[in-house]
């Protein structure tokens, strides 16, 4: 398996992305991390603009200022390396905001106290520290993506690549499903 197909394998029980890159159309929320689709993905790029011009927000988690990081609501310019930090840290404030999918984590997860007390556990300003992004901020790109009817993350070789890449994307996963993004149109992970 590649590191993708390794993660989502794992957390979802499927090496393929959970979504066609059709149903960005339908996406309230987009979540692009470690990615730049406007020189990889063009046509999915095309169709992520015309979201966001629709009126779908739009969080870059990239260390660079990629070209969609300027249509980004939240850009998450955290230190190369950090996305591990950086998705617990939106886990954790999920959490604390009290907007986990109860009812999608009851029928369709398994461990779920064990890992939310491990993310209620963090240390946040640790967090903040190792990442370089500011933790109100981190805070409001997770209330947006949970609080989103259909939010959709799209990630790349800035994920993939990195040696904790399966983790990062298993990371992910747990994001969409945390907050019950997965199973249906304009939602999921890719």
């Amino acid at each position: 398996h590649s590191p993708t197909g390794y993660g989502l394998g794992q957390t979802l029980g499927t090496s393929a992305g959970t979504q066609t890159f059709e149903s960005v159309a339908r996406a309230d929320v987009i979540m692009v991390i470690g990615a730049n689709p406007t020189d990889a993905h063009p046509v999915f790029a095309s169709r992520m603009k015309r979201r966001l011009r629709e009126g779908a927000k739009l969080i870059v988690i990239d260390p660079r200022r990629i070209h969609l990081a300027r249509y980004a609501t939240y850009h998450l310019q955290l230190r190369p390396g950090t996305n591990v930090a950086l998705l617990n840290m939106m886990m954790h404030f999920i959490i604390k905001e009290g907007l986990a999918d109860k009812s999608f984590i009851e029928a369709r997860t398994e461990g779920w106290e064990e890992f939310r007390d491990q993310l209620l556990a963090l240390d946040v300003a640790r967090m903040e520290e190792v990442t370089g992004v500011d933790r109100e901020l981190v805070r409001k790109a997770a209330i947006a993506y949970a609080k989103s009817p259909a939010a959709m993350s799209f990630h790349g070789l800035g994920v993939t690549e990195h040696s904790q890449g399966s983790f990062t994307v298993m990371q992910i996963a747990d994001l969409a499903m945390m907050t019950g993004n997965i199973g249906r149109r304009g939602v999921g992970v890719n």
